[in-house]
């Protein structure tokens, strides 16, 4: 049954809210939700939603022709809501409306999504006269290279396809981050570091980066399966991530082996979810992922997809965005999803050469110590989708989803996500900025000669022994003696004439 409103509430739905509660439509809030009230028009904005308030002459009646084209109007696309409502509609008043609207953009919208998701072809003649429509406006969508659709003069410009594609609506917060040509301060930062130290600063970068993500997951890694993620890091550009083989190798490279996969979930029939217990065989749940044998379809999906994302002129930290999120929202492997999904990331950053080649900033360490932000960005998602999926939690917790839940996670709106990354990478370079990304223990520079009678370096002070080392840093002598030794191990410092 349709729900019915809140007689309390004196203002009415309208647009894909209407048509959500008309047709009892089980979907993902659109971020732009309109109401026709008796007042004046006016909007209320919060970081997830736009809520628009119109006067009631914008009430577009009890027709859902009106209501679909008030949508397209003033609320965007909502791709995941048309592909459930479409089909449904009867094809004969479908074409008597689009008919009626022959100079319509949103006629035309309606009617390609139609045939495109019903996949029956309304009994129309082509468009042969007028220019081309784009999908989206791209006044208020970033938008991917467009695919003509001829028959209803259609530019289909979505950053990925229709099977599957991110939304990023252009707001204020990312016309200013664009602005701020983050990829001439990342050239910056790295051309300050002096060249002989330059290696070390990239390893320490690069080790700083597969901490921070191993960290996020509460997991200390062994030596070599942490060596192994750094490197897979440094030679990111020079491997296609965006197909299953590499994909499967790489996670099969960065977890514990007990949980290495020989392909996505499906192979293994595992149902995937994140919670916490709470009580004595209770859960509570925070996340849930596809079902296994729902991977088979929107695997291939979101790699076509990526793809596209990745070979086009979009801003490199936007894409990184919206090919990583849907990744892990997709959730594709028993472990290591959250890893391979940062690491995502930084793969199409370099590969879109958003920093000098071969450098990566450690963007995982920002998330560390931004944990709710970065908790908020992947709940932007999690959240409202819970609601949507039923399921079942047996005694030992295993989860058995009962709904079909696949094209939930075709459409997300990557928005506040991608708004997010940008405030993560920024702070990133910042950081690295003000803080010289090599440690202190190996900023000292080789001596150019051996003096007698000391440790050299290359600061103002020249020379240096462990008790002036101990003044200076009022460390224990013990643990000066150990880093100085340490340190002329690395070959940071040498011994003077008298071998001291």
């Amino acid at each position: 049954m349709p729900t019915q409103p809140d007689p309390s509430d004196s203002r009415r739905p309208a647009g894909y809210l209407w048509l959500r509660q008309r047709h009892a439509l089980n979907c993902l809030p659109h971020p732009v939700e309109s109401f026709i009230t008796t007042g004046t028009r006016h909007t209320h904005t919060t970081p997830l939603k736009l809520e628009e308030t119109y006067p009631k002459s914008y009430w577009p009646g009890e027709d859902e022709f009106a209501h679909l084209e008030f949508a397209l109007k003033y609320e965007g696309l909502h791709l995941q809501l048309l592909r459930a409502l479409l089909p449904r509609l009867q094809a004969d008043e479908l074409g008597a409306y689009v008919q009626s609207k022959p100079t319509s953009i949103f006629a035309r919208r309606i009617w390609y999504l139609y045939e495109e998701f019903s996949g029956q072809r309304l009994n129309l003649p082509d468009v042969t006269q007028g220019n081309y429509v784009d999908l989206l406006d791209t006044r208020d969508y970033y938008t991917g290279p467009a695919i003509r659709s001829p028959r209803q003069r259609v530019n289909v410009n979505l950053l990925g396809t229709l099977a599957f594609s991110p939304l990023v609506r252009r707001t204020k917060t990312l016309k200013t981050a664009e602005a701020r040509k983050l990829e001439q301060s990342c050239r910056k930062v790295i051309a300050a570091i002096p060249p002989e130290l330059y290696a070390r600063a990239l390893q320490f970068l690069y080790t700083k980066e597969t901490k921070s993500s191993y960290a996020i997951e509460r997991e200390t890694p062994t030596q070599k399966r942490s060596q192994k993620f750094a490197d897979a890091l440094r030679e990111a550009s020079q491997r296609d991530y965006l197909l299953k083989e590499t994909l499967v190798a790489l996670q099969q490279t960065i977890v514990d082996p007990r949980f290495a996969n020989t392909g996505w979930r499906d192979t293994i029939k595992e149902q995937n979810y994140v919670g916490r217990s709470v009580g004595m065989n209770e859960e509570e749940v925070h996340f849930i992922a596809p079902q296994p044998q729902e991977l088979a379809a929107l695997m291939p999906d979101y790699l076509n997809a990526s793809r596209r994302i990745l070979n086009s002129d979009l801003h490199p930290v936007i894409a990184a965005a919206v090919i990583a999120y849907p990744f892990v929202f997709l959730h594709p492997f028993s472990d290591g999803n959250g890893r391979l999904h940062r690491f995502l990331i930084h793969y199409v950053l370099s590969f879109r050469r958003f920093a000098p080649d071969g450098v990566v900033f450690p963007i995982s360490a920002t998330m560390l110590h931004r944990p709710r932000d970065y908790d908020a960005s992947l709940e932007s998602f999690s959240r409202p989708l819970l609601p949507l999926v039923e399921y079942e939690l047996d005694g030992s917790g295993r989860m058995t989803v009962l709904n079909d839940t696949c094209d939930y996670y075709r459409y997300v709106d990557c928005t506040f996500i991608v708004e997010t990354l940008f405030s993560f990478v920024k702070e990133t370079i910042e950081k690295t900025a003000r803080r010289n990304p090599i440690p202190s223990a190996i900023r000292y520079r080789p001596a150019a000669h051996a003096r007698s009678g000391g440790f050299t370096q290359s600061t103002r002070r020249p020379f240096c022994s462990v008790l002036p080392a101990k003044q200076r840093h009022t460390f224990q002598g013990q643990t000066t003696v150990a880093r100085i030794h340490q340190a002329h191990q690395q070959g940071n410092y040498r011994t003077g004439g008298g071998g001291g």
